[in-house]
């Protein structure tokens, strides 16, 4: 029987590599869960593990050739920049972030392209697609991140049949987006946590 998560409590949302090893940890607050699909919420300034090349480097400081060639490791880090309020679905090659400022102002949503491997008592695990899809507030969208997958398929960090799947259920988000259907319909986007929530922790 499958874990089902109250609100309130946290879980862990791990983001494995194909080889089976961690890249990183994200701790969130459930909103709501139903054994399938989670929402969860992280703040901004939630201490997460998180990823960078072996070398001491991060991702952005090399080329675009060597990024997936070059073995990483986990460090402590925050997520930074937004807070975020995540639809992951067990059964679903993406998951769909609300992105808020730290004021509240919802921004956009991010829909992260994800391999699901379904979830442990602790959380849900995901493999990264490397795609992703942003869409605004007045449902325009774009991709991001292509040249990104194309240099993860060169280097066998994905397959094609993967890259394949990938594109396809961005393309099925795409069209609920044109169509201002749920999530895209404006649920969650006056969302506010409890003011006296604490960060979830690792």
């Amino acid at each position: 029987m499958a874990d089902v998560w109250v609100p309130g409590q946290t879980v862990v949302e791990r983001f494995l590599r194909p080889d089976g090893s961690i890249g990183q940890r994200h701790p969130l607050r459930v909103i709501s869960d139903d054994g399938t699909t989670l929402l969860g919420w992280i703040p901004a300034g939630t201490a997460i593990m998180g990823s960078r090349l072996v070398d001491g480097r991060s991702m952005r400081e090399v080329p675009i050739e060597q990024r997936f060639r070059i073995p990483r490791e986990e460090v402590p880090a925050y997520w930074h920049g937004c807070s975020t309020l995540r639809l992951v679905d067990d059964r679903a090659w993406s998951s769909v972030w609300w992105f808020f400022s730290v004021d509240g102002e919802f921004l956009d949503w991010y829909v992260n392209l994800e391999i699901p491997l379904g979830r442990t008592p602790a959380g849900p695990d995901r493999i990264d697609g490397v795609l992703d899809i942003v869409v605004s507030k007045n449902l325009a969208w774009e991709w991001k991140d292509e040249d990104e997958a194309d240099a993860a398929l060169e280097a066998g960090r994905l397959t094609g049949e993967d890259l394949a799947k990938l594109r396809e259920e961005g393309e099925r988000v795409i069209a609920l987006a044109e169509a201002g259907a749920f999530p895209f319909d404006g649920t969650w986007t006056d969302f506010r946590p409890g003011p006296s929530w604490p960060a979830p922790a690792l």
